[in-house]
């Protein structure tokens, strides 16, 4: 799991780490221009760390670089969502399937007490907001598929443009008991080592949390 956990080494880790945190939470609201020079200002650092951090959130899909208008915050649109978790559907229930395979018991164990822990968020039925990294059901399941080439189009990839539609508009309201019930149904069929239908389970999931985040999407438009 190290292989895949990030600390900060540099100010420029920092400051990268800190933007795409700001990104996906929405602090820096999606489709605003991104100024080296007003970030630079906020931040305390070289205008070239600030350039060396909007490159890297440009690889992470978070940014985007536009003729003549510079580096913006992805704008979150229904076309957007679709084809991201058209992706998302296919890899992470790709994932669900070899986590059933590849998972020891010591990990199933913990993801189900992860679950446990969940739960008590879930009761007072108001959000069910996941941080990343290990914290995280999906993270937990990509990791356990032991596929390093997966692993990485997932993490490195899509994950936290995943993350920055679900927390800005995915986890609250009464998908957050449903959501809270596929995810044990998942764990039950990766426990039994039920591969196609953790993989069934896991796509339906994102499928259904798509849904959701696609008509909350739309009223706000």
């Amino acid at each position: 799991m190290e292989f895949f956990s990030e600390k900060a080494v540099t100010a420029a880790d920092k400051t990268f780490f800190q933007l795409r945190k700001e990104i996906v939470e929405g602090e820096i609201p999606s489709g605003s221009k991104l100024s080296e020079t007003e970030l630079s200002t906020k931040y305390s650092v070289s205008r070239a760390v600030i350039r060396e951090a909007i490159n890297r959130l440009e690889s992470c899909h978070l940014v985007e670089r536009k003729a003549n208008v510079g580096a913006r915050v992805v704008a979150l649109t229904p076309e957007g969502l679709v084809e991201l978790y058209q992706i998302r559907e296919a890899l992470e229930g790709m994932a669900a399937r070899q986590a059933a395979k590849n998972m020891s018991d010591e990990e199933i164990a913990d993801l189900t007490r992860l679950l446990t822990a969940h739960f008590q968020e879930v009761k007072t039925g108001d959000s069910y907001y996941q941080e990343a990294g290990d914290v995280d059901f999906h993270y937990r399941i990509i990791l356990g598929s032991k596929n390093k080439h997966l692993i990485g189009m997932l993490t490195d990839g899509i994950y936290h443009l995943v993350r920055m539609y679900r927390v800005q508009l995915g986890m609250a309201g009464p998908r957050v008991t449903t959501a809270f019930d596929e995810h044990q149904h998942i764990v039950k069929a990766i426990a039994n080592r039920d591969e196609e239908l953790a993989e069934l389970l896991m796509r339906r999931h994102i499928m259904y949390s798509k849904n959701n985040i696609e008509h909350k999407l739309v009223n706000k438009l």
